[in-house]
């Protein structure tokens, strides 16, 4: 049954793929070595006109802990998504949450939680702000990276119950905030279920069987990104593990019900 584009989850949908889309362009070009000032600027107008300010995005970024989070490359992906998304929050004057887990829902670490806000009496005079806003945000967000980790549990991972907290935290938030979920993680679930066996494949099927079994909370409308399945540092795992983890995670967020869901092992792709 096709959906009409004038019906209310038609535009929630088109707005979720602009919203993702422009963080994207920001990632993209942020990765290009920068912008000049009125570069930066026409880019985050363009950020601007995706804004819906009935439903301010509410950001919740939720990085895995875990096994090469503080690889250089590694680390340095996951913050070019992170900066990415604090622009588009900010500029869409949205709330913005940021959290290091490790081997439960209950063993994260909370790195930044606030609303972001620029003042301004015009849209550029606001836009003029982004910089200095999402340089403070970033400087906290990255000091406390690190420490986080070392005092997370390395043992074991769950990305899969970090749908819970999302569900928790968005249900705190009410109205009229719009979830956007950014899950980083390599994937390799060990907690409740074995992932973590890189030479073994993992057929669609048995991924989809796999994630019916995994209990995962209702995110109506939400938009959900994981990034960076099978990302490791050194040799990276199987094809076909890569490729059942992307059909397993792909089936969770269809599971929730969200509007919009984007399953990748490149980082770069979920600040797109």
């Amino acid at each position: 049954m096709s959906v009409s584009p004038a019906t209310p989850k038609a535009r929630r949908f088109a707005r979720a793929c602009l919203f993702a889309g422009a963080a994207l362009i920001s990632a993209a070009l942020s990765a290009c070595g920068g912008l000049s000032a009125g570069g930066a600027l026409g880019a985050d107008q363009r950020i601007l006109a995706t804004c819906v300010a009935a439903t301010p995005p509410a950001s919740l970024i939720e990085i895995d802990g875990t096994g090469f989070a503080t690889a250089p490359g590694i680390e340095a992906e996951r913050m070019a998504v992170v900066e990415s998304v604090v622009r588009q929050t900010a500029i869409c004057s949205g709330q913005l949450r940021v959290t290091v887990f490790s081997s439960s829902s209950v063993a994260s670490t909370l790195l930044f939680d606030g609303s972001l806000h620029l003042d301004g009496a015009t849209d550029n005079a606001r836009l003029r702000r982004v910089p200095q806003l999402v340089s403070s945000v970033m400087g906290q967000i990255q000091s406390a990276y690190g420490p986080a980790i070392s005092k997370l549990d390395q043992s074991d991972s769950d990305p899969t119950g970090q749908y819970r907290l999302a569900g928790e935290w968005i249900a705190q938030l009410g109205n009229p905030y719009h979830l956007h979920l950014y899950l980083l993680t390599d994937g390799f679930q060990t907690t409740g279920i074995d992932m973590d066996a890189q030479d073994k494949p993992l057929s669609r099927s048995a991924a989809t069987q796999l994630a019916d079994t995994v209990v995962v909370p209702l995110l109506p409308g939400s938009t959900i990104v994981v990034a960076g399945l099978g990302r490791v540092a050194g040799k990276p795992p199987h094809s076909d593990l890569v490729e059942g983890m992307v059909t397993f995670y792909s089936e969770l967020c269809r599971r929730t019900q969200a509007s919009s869901c984007t399953t990748v092992s490149d980082y770069a792709a979920a600040g797109q």
